[in-house]
């Protein structure tokens, strides 16, 4: 129903297209800098464990985990998850994304409280991103033979919708905050050790920030559609 709305189709567009492009341009910076090594020759789960060290946070195990850029920080069993290019990797590209997983770590051990947030709306989240759309079809489909019924039933999916917008807010400082301690783990410790590597890792990590701010603007975006067709 969405996609055949030139309402949805309007105003969506800008921000799928955005979201297109950063998917781009973190897929090319990560190649371009997966190409180009280190001279601490350290692979990105070694630089994630001096970053956790550095941290001063125990008990982080340090896995190989299948998927192309499918890294991440698993705080209910404290585990770091790093895609094959990166745990075994020796480059730029390697490191700054195994130390941004690693911020995630020392953002759970020091209580930083956007993670924490962002961890108890996992659960929310996902029931809102499987269920939204039905309630707000069948609202929709009833329309005014069920009087406030189908309204109703209108906004109980966009409130669930809403759940996956607020994770997506909120996901926008914990990454940022992670992506500044790691680089300044990293060239305090000296895993980074040239103005060439710090501008690389700030290159592959800002091109990843790029894709959470464009996934919250799809969102919100998103919301602001579904609002508009409620008031209708």
């Amino acid at each position: 129903m969405l996609f055949f709305d030139p309402l949805y189709l309007l105003i969506m567009a800008p921000a799928l297209a955005l979201s297109a492009w950063a998917q781009f341009k973190v897929k090319s910076t990560f190649a371009h800098y997966a190409k180009i090594g280190v001279r601490s020759g350290m692979t990105g789960a070694q630089a994630a464990a001096a970053v956790v060290r550095a941290g001063n946070v125990p008990g982080v195990t340090i896995e190989r985990h299948q998927g192309f850029l499918s890294d991440h920080y698993d705080p209910r069993n404290k585990s770091l998850r790093l895609s094959p290019e990166v745990h075994d990797g020796r480059s730029i590209a390697s490191i700054a994304v195994a130390a941004h997983e690693a911020g995630h770590a020392i953002q759970d051990a020091t209580g930083y409280a956007p993670l924490a947030i962002r961890s108890q709306l996992v659960p929310i989240t996902n029931i809102g991103a499987r269920l939204w759309i039905w309630p707000f079809i069948v609202g929709a489909v009833l329309g005014s033979q069920s009087g406030t019924l189908g309204n109703t039933l209108i906004w109980v999916g966009i409130l669930l919708f809403s759940a996956t917008v607020l994770f997506q807010i909120v996901t926008l400082p914990t990454e940022f905050n992670a992506s500044n301690r790691a680089k300044a783990v990293l060239a305090s410790t000296g895993i980074v050790s040239t103005q060439d590597e710090a501008e690389g890792v700030s290159k592959v990590l800002g091109a990843a920030a790029m894709t959470y701010v464009a996934a919250a603007i799809a969102q919100i975006v998103q919301l602001i559609y579904l609002i508009l067709r409620a008031r209708d």
